[in-house]
């Protein structure tokens, strides 16, 4: 894992929590992971831009495959598409998607292939795909680890 030095708010405006979402449905972050944001100190905000770094990884992972990292950087930098160049490569390739993904007709250009399962889809379904998971992902953990912990604190706090 790369170590973070500057970190920017994951907001891509297209918050949900404001009507109701535990998890934010644009930028994956927990409903008090987003009001909070400007008063976490620096850690707190590396540690949620690493659990939405590995998360993302995961799930573009299993779909498309980096084929030379150095041209996508450089396809991005000529596109203009604004990403983060201490994550991992593979969630500036989801930049890249969000960005343009009606517009690629050829992927090796890129520096990325499809794979598996998914080497018939287009890329606007990929992506969509991508999001989907990665916010089922973003729910399950908040849900493990959010809503478990907030119940067994409320169990504890009961019992004599």
């Amino acid at each position: 894992m790369k170590l973070f030095h500057s970190i920017r708010t994951p907001c891509i405006g297209v918050c949900s929590t404001g009507i109701g979402d535990s998890v934010c449905r644009g930028c994956k972050r927990f409903d008090h992971e987003v009001i909070l944001w400007n008063s976490y100190t620096h850690d707190q905000k590396v540690a949620i831009d690493i659990r939405l770094d590995a998360l993302l990884t995961q799930v573009v992972s299993l779909r498309l495959r980096i084929v030379d990292e150095p041209l996508l950087q450089r396809q991005l930098q000529t596109q203009q598409i604004p990403y983060e160049a201490n994550r991992n490569p593979y969630c500036w390739l989801f930049e890249l998607l969000r960005a343009g993904a009606g517009q690629i007709d050829d992927t090796l250009i890129y520096g990325f292939k499809k794979i598996g399962l998914f080497e018939h889809q287009t890329l606007i379904d990929i992506r969509q795909d991508i999001d989907e998971e990665f916010h089922s992902l973003s729910m399950a953990h908040y849900e493990r680890y959010i809503v478990a912990n907030s119940k067994r604190a409320n169990r504890a706090s009961s019992e004599p």
